[in-house]
């Protein structure tokens, strides 16, 4: 299993101090963990809360975010066109 930075760690004990980038990558290393089963069933209890807590962070985030696009534009979101030719 990979180490994580200490900041992380600190931050992780904090969900309110991830960034979405931040719970989304430990979000995503929990899930590597669980599928390889690297894990002893206390630990995946564990993760799996775990999971459940940064996929909610993640969520929040998310629709935090689409609200502020939303009163950008009018309180209406409008298909992406991508970019110009």
């Amino acid at each position: 299993m990979t180490k994580t930075p200490s900041r992380t760690k600190t931050a992780a004990a904090d969900g309110d101090d991830l960034s979405y980038e931040q719970a989304l990558d430990e979000l995503e290393r929990l899930v590597a963990a669980m599928e390889g089963q690297q894990l002893p069933l206390d630990q995946l209890l564990h993760s799996y809360k775990r999971g459940a807590e940064l996929l909610a962070l993640c969520r929040g985030r998310l629709q935090a975010v689409e609200q502020q696009v939303k009163l950008l534009d009018g309180a209406e979101l409008k298909a992406w066109e991508g970019p110009e030719s």
